[in-house]
């Protein structure tokens, strides 16, 4: 019955499909969050309510062990997954989560080897401070650069905003760590009096999406705005970004939110939507299946239901194209596969990861 499931949407979709066609990889997957493909071909996919799984290529899955007590609830439970950038000699996969601790919970990244189905040698990295009460505004995406620093993405967890423009806490901030946790002896506020030294970056709301341009190496991410104001930004060493001072947005009752949309000394958003899209998972597409998409910038949209295509001019997005508009879905996240397919997770009780192919 799942296999003619599956059949059965496929031909759907393909009925809508342009110069792309959609393959079902996997269904029943409960919001799922992070995807990583192994270098034999196997895919993890990280489950909002703290499961992590392992999809074979022949898509047989099993269950994965060995995570850390891990707070369930809203936006917070297992979140985003990455591999280390030199995985044949250091099998590292690192994965975030909302911690559980004092004061309520907070992000929180570790890092375990794979052996089989189980994580072993599991070592935390980063615990988010300080730990707050709510379920909203974990963030959190990882992305590696090429020189194998690990940045971090945060939110200001909600009712906290005001932090997000201090630097003794880890509220609406981006952390650069090496890959086993140190702090960098570069970062902009290592020797900051009363500056958390890990901080790479400040005045972020809620960052759901980053990744590493693939020719100038650097980090650029999404943020959602709050009522309208979401952000794509390039991200510059010590940077503020402005929220709450600098907004696009409006509070969720009608009311302003800080001076303005620019300020001196604030970085400006490359890109803006009004009203939002409540932006995800992101991907620089690099591959071979579709040339004419190299180079452009792929983001998952939640509220606003689908794959959101930017063209650039170096660093200027200068146009905007929507696929897969036609599955009404919440994409959480886009990858790219060793095959240069598309891979997408869809965010629902009944998730879907995807498979983006050509047409022809």
């Amino acid at each position: 019955m799942r296999i003619l499931f599956s059949l059965l949407l496929l031909l759907c979709l393909n009925t809508f499909a342009q110069d792309y066609r959609v393959e079902v990889v996997a269904d029943h997957l409960s919001h799922p969050w992070g995807w990583v493909e192994l270098p034999n071909g196997d895919m993890l996919v990280s489950e909002r309510g703290g499961r992590l799984w392992r999809i074979s290529p022949d898509w047989a899955r099993a269950e994965v062990t060995g995570l850390p007590r891990i707070a369930v609830g809203g936006q917070g439970g297992l979140m985003d997954l990455a591999l280390h950038p030199d995985f044949a000699n250091h099998p590292w996969i690192y994965f975030s989560y909302s911690q559980p601790g004092p004061g309520g919970a907070g992000t929180a990244v570790a890092r375990a080897k794979l052996v089989e189905n189980r994580l072993i040698s599991r070592k935390l990295l980063f615990a988010q401070h300080p730990k707050l009460s709510g379920r909203g505004h974990f963030g959190s995406r990882l992305a590696f650069d090429k020189d194998g620093f690990l940045f971090i993405t945060t939110g200001e967890r909600v009712h906290a905003r005001n932090q997000a423009q201090q630097l003794d806490n880890h509220l609406g901030k981006i952390i650069r760590l090496h890959d086993d946790g140190r702090v960098p002896e570069d970062n902009p506020f290592v020797n900051q009096v009363g500056a958390l030294p890990e901080i790479w970056s400040y005045g972020h709301r809620n960052i759901q999406g980053a990744a590493i341009h693939p020719q100038s190496g650097t980090l650029w991410i999404n943020e959602h705005g709050p009522r309208g104001g979401d952000e794509v930004n390039l991200i510059k060493k010590g940077a503020n970004y402005g929220w709450p001072l600098v907004t696009f947005g409006e509070d969720y009752s009608g009311g302003k939110i800080g001076l303005g949309s620019r300020m001196a000394g604030m970085e400006d958003a490359l890109w803006v939507w009004v009203p939002s899209i409540a932006p995800s998972g992101m991907l620089f597409y690099t591959g071979e299946l579709f040339p004419q998409w190299r180079g452009q910038l792929f983001i998952g949209a939640l509220t606003g239901r689908k794959l959101v295509r930017l063209t650039l001019d170096g660093d200027t997005i200068v146009q905007e194209n929507h696929l897969l508009t036609e599955l009404g879905a919440r994409i959480r996240t886009v990858g790219q596969g060793h095959d240069g397919a598309l891979y997408v997770l869809t965010d629902e009780e009944n998730g879907r990861l995807l498979r983006l192919v050509p047409a022809q």
